[in-house]
């Protein structure tokens, strides 16, 4: 090889190099410009006779549901945002008009929609390597590196560990946070990441850390929470999908796993869990995004968790998981109408934590049963978790109520985690205190 020719290779290895690491983590620069002219509807159905006509509209297209999550939940008088690829918009448009059932859309170019949330990677102050940046979404390759850095320079509140391994290979791993203690304390369980797209999810579970850790030596209340308990952190559960959304798909919320008779992939990750599994509000179809999958705990992900929960499952007396978008405090069950034992203590606990979230910016969530607030769905974590005696399961969708969606702006970050900061803290601290409850009857669910 001359030297021209070396130079040239060279040159062409740096950029591979360059791309292919943190400075553009997102393809050929975001997504191969896949999205443009792609839009998000928000349509009102306001009688069932339109429920059932859009239904069968959306049912004659592939598109892609925000909320709700799967046709099935669409009801009247309840918003459905619906991203619709650019060569289906113009009809619907036209559909949606002539049978007059009341819509707008909400995002006009989805491809400047997602440019504007992470301000066009290459040009981004985001990386120096003293200054982790929080206000930043990261990568998968990101979040594991902060991961070891953590467990490396605060080794007196943090301990990193891995209980398993993805579909695709990948380490799962968990940050333990708290003081170090001869006897077994109370343990809280967060997870992050359970749905691919909810980038907003592993920023939080990283600012959790960040804050434990940071306010530890001033502040009373992380001190007494961080002495007395443990708090295992998952910053990404779902490694897989959510690397995924980064080099290839946006807005895809499963895992990766493959199925045998099926082209497409994927499990819903929170309808894989045994309890109730594969019943209303979740479906058997591997193409849809709320595919149950094969059998209960079938993704390795699931499986992992399931079992170190299990393992733990006396010293664990809360599991939080969070997710996007709504601004929601959800608590079992999921799966059907009915009042939990604990309800009158579960239920005080949510109050106080989006309570102390209000507190922070005004911002007002809604809190009660999953199947009431949002919607009936079985396989789910919060419903696994109660079962297998965890009296406090929550799960969080976090900001926003579709203005932005799941392109929950970088400079959204912040305000989003301080406030949701402070609900977690309010729950973690109710822990410490006693709460009466129906004893007898828990957990049986």
């Amino acid at each position: 090889m001359d030297h021209g020719s070396a130079f040239r290779a060279s040159v062409l290895l740096a950029c591979v190099i360059i791309c292919s690491s943190v400075l553009c983590p997102v393809g050929a620069y975001l997504y191969n410009n896949r999205y443009a002219g792609d839009q998000v509807f928000r349509i009102t159905p306001s009688n069932d006779e339109e429920v059932q006509v859009l239904k069968n509209i959306l049912g004659h297209m592939k598109v892609d549901l925000w909320q709700p999550n799967s046709a099935s939940l669409i009801c009247k008088n309840a918003t459905v945002d619906v991203h619709v690829k650019r060569n289906d918009t113009r009809g619907l448009h036209a559909r949606l008009k002539q049978q007059r059932i009341d819509y707008g859309v909400f995002i006009s170019n989805l491809q400047k929609e997602i440019e504007k949330q992470t301000g066009y990677r290459s040009s981004r102050k985001r990386r120096s390597e003293s200054q982790y940046d929080y206000e930043v979404y990261h990568s998968l390759e990101e979040i594991q590196s902060w991961m070891f850095e953590m467990n490396r320079t605060q080794s007196h509140l943090v301990d990193m560990f891995s209980i398993g391994k993805s579909y695709e290979g990948r380490p799962l791993y968990v940050l333990q946070i708290g003081k170090r203690s001869r006897h077994q304390k109370k343990a809280v369980w967060i997870d992050c990441g359970v749905h691919a797209r909810e980038w907003i999810g592993p920023a939080f579970c990283q600012w959790f850390v960040k804050e434990a850790i940071n306010s530890y030596q001033y502040d009373s209340v992380t001190r007494r929470l961080l002495n007395q308990l443990n708090f295992y952190i998952m910053p990404v559960f779902n490694v897989d999908g959510y690397h995924f959304s980064w080099t290839t798909d946006r807005f895809w919320r499963k895992t990766r796993s493959k199925n045998h008779k099926f082209h497409c992939r994927g499990v819903d990750a929170n309808r894989n869990w045994k309890v109730k599994w594969c019943e209303e509000g979740a479906s058997s179809h591997p193409c849809d995004d709320t595919y149950c999958g094969p059998f209960p705990e079938s993704e390795p992900e699931v499986k992992a968790v399931a079992k170190f929960l299990r393992k733990h499952k006396k010293r664990v007396k809360a599991y939080i998981s969070i997710h996007a978008y709504a601004q929601m405090l959800l608590y079992p069950y999921s799966y059907k109408y009915a009042t939990i034992p604990n309800f009158n203590c579960v239920e005080l606990a949510a109050h106080n934590a989006v309570t102390a979230l209000y507190s922070a910016y005004g911002v007002r969530y809604r809190y009660g049963p999953a199947s009431t607030t949002l919607y009936v769905s079985s396989g789910s974590s919060i419903d696994w978790a109660y079962r297998n005696g965890i009296p406090y399961a929550f799960a969080f969708e976090l900001r926003d109520t579709g203005y932005f969606g799941f392109l929950l702006p970088e400079s959204l970050i912040n305000p989003t985690c301080t406030e949701t900061m402070r609900a977690v803290k309010a729950i973690a601290s109710g822990l410490l205190k006693k709460c009466e409850t129906d004893r007898d009857r828990f957990p049986y669910i």
